[in-house]
């Protein structure tokens, strides 16, 4: 009977390869869980709690990740204050939010910034007079360098 091992696995070891050394990330996080994304929220900038950023994104829907719920992940964690035992590093937290709401709310201003493009585009076309006719071209192009003409 014939073997039916892989060839590949018979004859050359399975290691993996080693990672090139690179610098540590100071923010590194875990893996959201799934149907979560996370994010790094500012607490607080040189010295100054920003509890007016920290409440916006809490009314948008962002939540503390706790250290606790990651109990194989070693992480900084703030020590002291309203937010002790959260995911923190120099001044920011570690928060999540579910997916559905960050595509609701990248729908949300998609929606607004064309409103607003089209608003602009609307007071531009009053200002255009019959004479001199006003082109709105959104589409860009880019071009390296040009034949030189010669000059006889």
């Amino acid at each position: 009977m014939a073997d039916r091992t892989p060839r590949a696995s018979a004859t050359r070891e399975n290691e993996t390869r080693r990672k090139p050394w690179a610098p540590p990330s100071h923010l590194a996080a875990p893996d959201a869980p799934a149907g979560y994304v996370h994010r790094w929220i500012r607490v607080a900038m040189r010295g100054e709690e920003d509890k007016m950023n920290v409440h916006s994104k809490l009314r948008e829907g962002w939540e503390p990740v706790r250290a606790d719920e990651y109990p194989n992940y070693e992480a900084p964690v703030i020590d002291e204050g309203k937010y002790q035992g959260v995911i923190g590093q120099g001044g920011l937290m570690l928060c999540r939010i579910p997916v559905e709401t960050v595509d609701e709310r990248t729908a949300y201003y998609g929606g607004r910034t064309r409103e607003q493009m089209t608003a602009v585009d609307q007071d531009l076309m009053k200002e255009q007079h019959p004479s001199m006719p006003i082109q709105n071209n959104r589409q860009s192009r880019v071009s390296f360098g040009g034949r030189a003409r010669d000059s006889e």
